[in-house]
């Protein structure tokens, strides 16, 4: 039997594609290159090594997310382990519920009608018109 051993240390860009925020470890690597993920507030290379207790800011498409190490792994398992291996801080929670809030109050206003107006939505086009609510 062989000895178990524990892994203390991994690549940033191993991590990030072990821990499920980017699909590939080429898109973890551009990311870090692209200096979208910091490790304790300083931008980093793929190479650099974490640990447990490492304080990680990625910024993905609209989100930038705030994590704390709490495991390292270098191999990409379920979801579920992948949650595992971080933990999301508060700031970072809050941010996104109030994003998402926001989101919802811009979303209310739109239409969800594509493509042409229909005789209704041309009748009342031309009463806001006649309002001089429209132009």
């Amino acid at each position: 039997m062989e000895p178990t051993v524990e892994i203390h240390k991994v690549r940033i860009d191993k991590w990030l594609w072990a821990a499920r925020f980017f699909k590939t470890r080429s898109k973890a690597k551009e990311a870090v290159v692209g200096g979208k993920v910091h490790v304790n507030g300083e931008r980093v290379k793929p190479a650099r090594s974490i640990r447990e207790g490492d304080a990680l800011t990625i910024t993905l498409a609209r989100d930038r997310v705030g994590v704390v190490v709490k495991g390292v792994s270098d191999q990409r398992g379920s979801a579920t382990m992948a949650q595992t291996l971080y933990e999301e801080t508060s700031e970072s929670k809050d941010r996104r519920i109030e994003q998402s809030e926001k989101q919802k109050v811009v979303q209310i206003g739109r239409s969800t009608r594509r493509g042409k107006p229909n005789r209704e939505d041309r009748r009342r086009l031309a009463q806001l018109k006649q309002k001089g609510w429209a132009s």
